[in-house]
């Protein structure tokens, strides 16, 4: 347990030094340092929604409430990372990184929230 809380201090911090550090060498660009605090803070905000989802009790409003935060977030990761790797792309390749994120965001929507296992 102690090595576990001990890893996930590890991680956070090297996240915390490289987003810094990406922050340092986007030198005040104010769309490549939005793209990066904004990357940061969904990550933070990922691992606390999961956190809670681990530790609520099966069934509960709570772990339904954390369900929803993992996907909004991963949601809006998905669109910035589309949006970030689009603009270097040409058109074509530009629609399949958006239908590709789309498809992973309906697809988490339905794995998360529709599809009930062992449920006929």
């Amino acid at each position: 347990m102690a090595s576990e809380a001990a890893t996930t201090c590890i991680g956070f911090i090297l996240l915390t030094a490289s987003s810094i550090a990406a922050i340092h060498r986007s030198h005040g660009e104010i769309t490549e340092t939005s793209f990066i605090v904004v990357s940061y803070l969904s990550l933070v905000l990922l691992f606390v929604f999961l956190r809670r989802f681990e530790a609520a009790p099966r069934n509960s409003p709570a772990r339904g409430g954390a369900k929803a935060g993992v996907w909004v977030v991963t949601a809006l990761l998905a669109a910035v990372f589309s949006w970030r790797v689009s603009a270097l792309m040409p058109w074509p390749v530009d629609a399949i990184i958006w239908v590709m994120a789309a498809s992973t965001v309906l697809g988490g929507f339905y794995a998360l929230f529709l599809h009930h296992p062992g449920v006929d």
